[in-house]
């Protein structure tokens, strides 16, 4: 078993636990900003029944309580556009590891001297390049995504 190959088994399975750590930190904070939503739902109800039943209340009460609603409303909405991010990151997680496979498959089918290939594994290495330039084209639309949303959020 040559040592390149050995590298590059290595080297993916590295990759691999890498993308597992993310996927699951990104999970975490998924479900952190689930239990900050309900929280924020919660204060926002209270926050709207206090200024709706208290009519005669000091105009300076309703103005803090209407100010802890606004300020209720921008927390949700970057918790809203954070969840997105992480929504996009997700998927660039998922399409990695499909390019990752890809790319494991394709090796071993051109890594066979041709003289060994029969038409099946060419026609299969051929849509396998085909899926990989496919993954590669989805990842690239996420990243210009991201993009736009960023150069739209400056």
């Amino acid at each position: 078993y040559p040592t390149w190959k050995r590298t590059l088994a290595r080297r993916a399975r590295e990759s691999q636990m890498k993308r597992f750590c993310r996927a699951q930190a990104i999970q975490r904070r998924l479900e952190e900003i689930e239990v900050t939503f309900r929280e924020l739902e919660q204060q926002g109800i209270k926050l709207e029944k206090l200024l709706r039943d208290e009519n005669e209340s000091l105009a300076d009460q309703q103005t803090q309580w209407t100010n802890q609603l606004l300020y209720l409303v921008q927390k949700k909405n970057n918790l809203m556009t954070e969840e997105s991010d992480l929504m996009i990151a997700v998927q660039e997680l998922k399409l990695e590891e499909q390019q990752c496979q890809l790319d494991e498959k394709l090796r071993s089918y051109m890594n066979k001297e041709d003289a060994l290939k029969t038409p099946e594994d060419e026609k299969a290495e051929q849509e396998i390049l085909k899926q990989l330039v496919e993954v590669v084209n989805k990842r690239n639309v996420l990243i210009q995504l991201q993009e736009e949303k960023r150069l739209s959020e400056l």
